[in-house]
């Protein structure tokens, strides 16, 4: 079987090989074949140090294709469904699933850091990223990470609801949960900013400004529900324009560094909310200070994975998309195969790109 490993933090190559093997499935566990799957700056992050992983280990998290085989106690799926694979399966139990954010619960992710599902080399354990390495031919996941989704939604579509589209649009949707006739501002055209920008359009919004130093990317950000955009170097003048100076009612950060949430911050009104979404690194501090954070009465929110319940949310995104109210056809930037992974990798540290899908036969 062929997948893309990364042996150690900061290797400027990734090892494409077609050795690995597969641990066999549990009784509720459920093996996906992946044919589509999305390069992610959360999979640059794994490269680059700034999310932990376990090493070495495939990476890709951002995924879709078709049920295999299934454990013989699993009744969610069978054998030819399409799933989306949730990178964060909830387990059910633990305190946070019971009040309700499965999007916090860390059983299964805890677990991908010592239960290695893959072989290379012989008997070497490899790791899946976040449990899952979808930048694989096939993977096994537990049964809460495979959801069925309608098998007209193509693959690709399909594979970015499992991580970007869900982040995004559910942080509009779920966390911020934005008004009707409000404005909202985002900081970052990525595939989750372009995300952030869809919901908050499904939302109502009537004023949305994107924010990104790429100029390439204020076009399509437009295309997809922005109002206005600019870069970051216009954004006093764009305060005063579009909200008479007093700040956007929602800001939103979709990069994953201190300076984009402290433009978000300050690109928003008293009062407000603004929307951490972006994944960023341990040691990059926010200098927000304690005057700030009481006396300018905005509310700070984190967006992990949209908020989302996606038993609940991947099912509902596929139907906006195939409604028409959610284009997700515009943010893949191209097609590529398993081959090209490193091309791809080195495009998205470029910055030009959106989103690239790995397409599988």
């Amino acid at each position: 079987m062929r997948g893309a490993l990364l042996h150690a933090v900061g290797d400027d190559k990734l090892d494409i090989r077609d050795d690995f093997t597969l641990a066999p499935i549990g009784p509720t566990d459920v093996r996906i074949k992946i044919r589509a799957t999305g390069v992610c700056h959360s999979d640059l992050s794994v490269i680059s140090g700034v999310l932990p992983m376990p090493l070495p280990i495939i990476l890709g998290h951002e995924g879709a294709g078709e049920v295999l085989e299934v454990g013989d106690h699993v009744a969610t799926v069978k054998a030819g469904d399409h799933v989306i694979v949730n990178w964060n399966p909830a387990c059910g139990n633990c305190s946070n699933c019971l009040v309700g954010q499965p999007f916090l619960c860390t059983v299964y992710l805890m677990d991908s850091f010592v239960n290695a599902r893959f072989r290379f080399g012989g008997d070497t354990p490899a790791f899946g990223m976040a449990g899952c390495g979808t930048w694989a031919e096939e993977i096994v996941v537990p049964w809460q990470g495979a959801i069925k989704v309608d098998p007209e939604v193509p693959f690709e579509v399909a594979a970015l609801i499992g991580c970007g589209v869900t982040t995004g649009v559910g942080a509009a949707l779920n966390t911020a949960r934005v008004k009707a006739g409000s404005t909202v501002v985002v900081v970052g055209c990525g595939g989750i900013g372009l995300s952030v920008i869809q919901g908050a359009r499904i939302s109502g919004a009537t004023t949305i400004l994107a924010i990104d130093p790429v100029e390439s990317k204020h076009e399509l950000a437009k295309k997809v529900g922005a109002t206005h955009a600019i870069t970051p170097d216009q954004l006093t003048d764009a305060i005063g324009t579009l909200t008479g100076g007093s700040g956007f009612d929602y800001g939103f950060e979709a990069v994953g560094k201190s300076a984009t949430i402290m433009t978000a911050w300050q690109a928003t009104r008293r009062g407000g909310d603004v929307i951490v979404v972006g994944a960023g690194a341990m040691d990059d501090t926010v200098p927000l200070t304690a005057f700030n954070l009481l006396f300018e009465g905005k509310n700070l929110l984190s967006s992990l994975y949209g908020g989302s319940d996606v038993r609940r949310d991947f099912p509902f995104y596929a139907g906006l998309y195939k409604a028409g109210k959610l284009d997700l056809e515009s943010m893949i930037s191209s097609r590529i195969k398993l081959a090209d992974l490193n091309d791809a990798v080195a495009a998205l540290k470029g910055g030009e790109v959106l989103r690239q899908v790995v397409v599988l036969d």
